[in-house]
C-alpha cells in the first residue's frame, strides 16, 4: 500500500478576462478550497494580470493569469484537475510537479509584474534592460 505523500506543485490558471479584482479574489478563494479539499495547502500566489492569449481559448482573446505554488497529495492531483475543469471561471489550467530546489527558488523570489513604458505598452524587465544597453551604446 502506497502512502499519500504531499508533493509540491505549480498550478497556472487562466481565468475569464471579464472578471474584476473582487471576482478574481473570489475565484482564488474557491481554488484554495479545492486545495484544502484535496489535502493540500497554498504556498504562494502570483497574480500575473490580464494578458493577450496566443490563440482563442473558449472564444476568449484575453485571459487573467494566476500562478499558484501549492502542496497536494499525489493521489489527489487528478481530482484537483477535475475541480479545475468543472469550475466555470477557469478557461485553461496546467498543473506541474516541482522538485524541492525548484519550489525553494520559486517561493524565495519575489515576482515583479511587467511594467508599462512611456508609450503605455507592457515591457518585460529583460526588454527594458536590453533597450537601456542599446541607448547607452548610441
Amino acid at each position: 500500500m502506497r502512502r499519500n505523500a504531499l508533493r509540491s506543485y505549480q498550478s497556472i490558471l487562466i481565468l475569464k478576462p471579464d472578471l474584476d479584482e473582487t471576482q478574481v479574489d473570489q475565484a482564488l478563494e474557491k481554488v484554495s478550497e479545492f486545495l484544502k479539499k484535496n489535502d493540500g495547502s497554498c504556498l504562494k500566489v502570483e497574480k500575473w494580470g490580464k494578458k493577450r492569449l496566443a490563440y482563442r481559448v473558449k472564444k476568449n482573446r484575453f485571459g487573467y493569469y494566476l500562478n499558484i505554488y501549492h502542496t497536494c497529495g499525489n493521489q489527489n492531483v487528478s481530482s484537483l484537475e477535475t475541480e479545475y475543469k468543472l469550475f466555470e471561471q477557469i478557461i485553461r489550467y496546467l498543473v506541474v510537479r516541482l522538485g524541492d530546489k525548484e519550489l525553494e527558488r520559486a517561493v524565495s523570489r519575489e515576482y515583479k509584474g511587467e511594467k508599462s513604458d512611456s508609450t503605455g505598452r507592457e515591457t518585460s524587465p529583460v526588454k527594458k534592460e536590453n533597450a537601456t544597453k542599446a541607448s547607452d551604446n548610441d
